[in-house]
């Protein structure tokens, strides 16, 4: 969207926002000797020293958003961006899309107790799980959990509650796809390790269980538009159960309409992405490499000589760096005069090389999400109805430090300004796992409705930041109210193929179906924008039966009367012609009917009576004709 298409309160207050950023949005690379000449000159190390203050009210502008675009940086907190920014751009520099967002904040980023005495209290330190959790659902929950509360119930997303509103989303990650922070937005499981079907961690949530199956396995059933990172290993594996059972999670994938690429000319290839044909892009089998090479900390190794971070021969080609593929999400998802998106990014593995006291790992990981931020702030000015939201899940370990620490990991770098920067890690030894710490971390917005995160805020406020941004109906059930099934002919012979029309499933991803006089399942199916199409067949027995279908994530319920005869014909008087069912959540539903749909739980039962005595009055009519029929040629037999 241009600017002359923002609403005219709007358009000030984004050019505003524009005038404010301007100068700092086209920051680079800073020629580090030339520019801190005069640092020791009064005022020399500023970086505003004019009164912004009618630039920032400007820059404030009312929601709502026609898209959003959250990016987080795992593990990356106050530290590592100083870290980054020290080493890349020197300590006067700016990290040109991360430092660019005019409106900034705090927020808490606690877990809560799972069980025991402290049930639902503060877990000062959180993983990436509950703190992804926090903000993809608005509900804290414990470590380990993937959008389910504490109890394991399941939590919508902001990717699921996106979809249902018509919305066009993106899920897109450096690390695995079924990693914590991608997997918050399309999964609910109880262990974040449980990545796909044949994973032992799955527990009851494996679909053989009766389970919602495996991260992998509902990421294909929350069918995010664009799905971009690593992570096919887990998709070389098997269902276990359900229509897919033994065929591998790839294999489901095309069986179900999605553009499956895994390089970067396949990706290249790629030019619409929508709910007919979604995108699953998966590049690795596991996380990306990283962009720099690592330079491990050891004990007193900042006193060593410092070290330049070199490229890693390992990283992917550029148009599958973090930047290219979030470029190439906001393409496929911004339709101008279309509905708009939801995407979330992640840069993975700022924590992965934190662990690892990894201080060059860490720093290029931070550079390549903020291109990604950049990419995503170039578009969000151009198009002037986006709002921009970048953070981090939890803070680390890394600290830059004066002196070498006696007993901790330390490491010393050559930074941009071309003196020595000490980074030191010291809350595991050496080879053990650095811990992530609880601090609160930095939240920074640009775009309508970007003031909500100004301040001292939690995690969970950014779910109903982004959610009244989109002005998200969160009431799924609500939007599947108008649910409607129709069959065409709803008097069916024995074994005749019938397929039934779905429409207003609009909270609902899946549906399922059952001939309940049978009893017989159909299949589960895919709901593609509130519509869907299922196949079946009638059953052998004559009669009045109910086809019940019912939203998997409403429980919507929608029931649809048919009767088999002998040969697929309405008895004499019973009427002619198709059914449409309505009904109502979360019970057996009624149907409002056109020919012999049900009408209620009161109603059905005098037509079914009236069916009943329709067709033995068929029956009789029959039997009295075919024994005319038999005097007449001499064959009447006696009993």
């Amino acid at each position: 969207m241009t600017s002359s298409h923002i609403p005219r309160p709007r358009r000030v207050r984004a050019l505003a926002a524009t005038a404010l950023t301007a100068g700092v949005l086209a920051v680079g690379v800073l020629a580090a000797p030339a520019a801190y000449a005069a640092q020791s000159d009064n005022g020399g190390a500023a970086r505003d020293p004019g009164d912004s203050t009618a630039a920032l009210r400007a820059s404030i502008a009312d929601g709502p958003a026609k898209n959003v675009i959250l990016l987080i940086g795992d593990g990356m907190g106050d530290s590592e961006i100083t870290v980054a920014r020290n080493y890349q751009y020197g300590a006067g520099g700016k990290l040109p899309g991360i430092d660019a967002l005019p409106l900034t904040g705090q927020y808490t980023t606690y877990s809560l107790y799972k069980d025991g005495a402290n049930k639902g209290k503060p877990d000062y330190v959180p993983d990436s799980a509950a703190t992804g959790s926090a903000w993809s659902t608005g509900t804290k929950t414990y470590d380990n959990a993937i959008s389910v509360d504490i109890d394991g119930k399941p939590q919508a997303t902001l990717l699921e509650l996106a979809r249902a509103n018509g919305l066009r989303t993106g899920d897109v990650s450096t690390a695995e796809i079924q990693d914590a922070t991608p997997a918050v937005e399309v999964a609910h499981v109880a262990s974040r390790s449980c990545y796909g079907p044949e994973t032992a961690a799955c527990g009851d949530d494996a679909l053989e269980k009766g389970g919602l199956g495996s991260i992998s396995e509902q990421l294909l059933d929350a069918r995010p538009d664009v799905t971009l990172g690593g992570g096919s290993t887990s998709f070389t594996q098997k269902a276990k159960a359900g229509a897919w059972k033994d065929k591998t999670l790839f294999d489901q994938a095309s069986a179900r309409g999605y553009q499956v690429v895994g390089d970067a000319a396949g990706l290249g290839g790629v030019t619409k992405a929508d709910q007919d044909s979604p995108l699953l892009g998966l590049f690795t089998p596991g996380n990306f490499p990283t962009r720099y090479a690592s330079t491990t900390a050891t004990v007193g190794g900042a006193d060593a000589a410092p070290v330049t971070c070199t490229p890693n021969p390992a990283r992917l080609s550029t148009d599958l760096s973090l930047k290219a593929l979030t470029n190439k999400a906001i393409s496929l998802l911004d339709k101008p005069s279309g509905p708009g998106f939801f995407l979330q990014v992640e840069g993975a593995s700022i924590d992965k090389r934190d662990h690892s006291a990894d201080a060059c790992g860490q720093i290029g990981e931070t550079v390549d999400l903020d291109e990604a931020v950049r990419a995503a702030l170039d578009f969000a000015e151009k198009d002037g109805n986006t709002l921009v939201i970048v953070t981090a899940d939890h803070a680390h370990t890394s600290q830059i430090v004066d002196s070498t620490p006696p007993a901790t990991l330390s490491t010393a770098l050559t930074t941009a300004d071309g003196t020595v920067m000490k980074v030191a890690y010291g809350t595991a030894a050496a080879g053990g796992s650095q811990q992530h710490t609880g601090t609160q971390l930095r939240i920074a917005g640009y775009g309508p409705g970007a003031a909500n995160v100004v301040g001292l805020t939690d995690q969970s406020d950014t779910f109903f930041t982004i959610a009244n941004a989109l002005s998200l109906q969160r009431d799924v059930a609500a939007l599947s109210a108008g649910a409607k099934v129709t069959l065409p002919d709803t008097t069916l012979a024995p074994g005749e193929p019938f397929e039934l029309t779905l429409k207003g499933f609009n909270g609902d991803r899946q549906v399922t179906g059952v001939i309940e006089s049978d009893p017989v399942d159909l299949p589960r199916t895919d709901v593609l924008g509130g519509s869907a199409r299922i196949a079946g067949t009638a059953p052998t027995e004559f009669g009045a039966h109910t086809i019940t279908i019912t939203g998997a994530q409403s429980a919507k319920q929608v029931v649809l009367a048919v009767t088999v005869t002998a040969d697929g014909e309405p008895a004499a008087g019973a009427g002619t012609g198709g059914g449409t069912g309505t009904g109502a959540a979360g019970g057996s539903g009624s149907a409002a009917s056109a020919g012999l749909a049900s009408t209620g739980s009161v109603i059905a039962p005098v037509l079914v009576a009236g069916l009943l005595l329709a067709l033995v009055g068929y029956l009789l009519v029959s039997r009295a004709r075919r024994r005319a029929a038999r005097i007449l040629v001499g064959e009447v037999t006696h009993s």
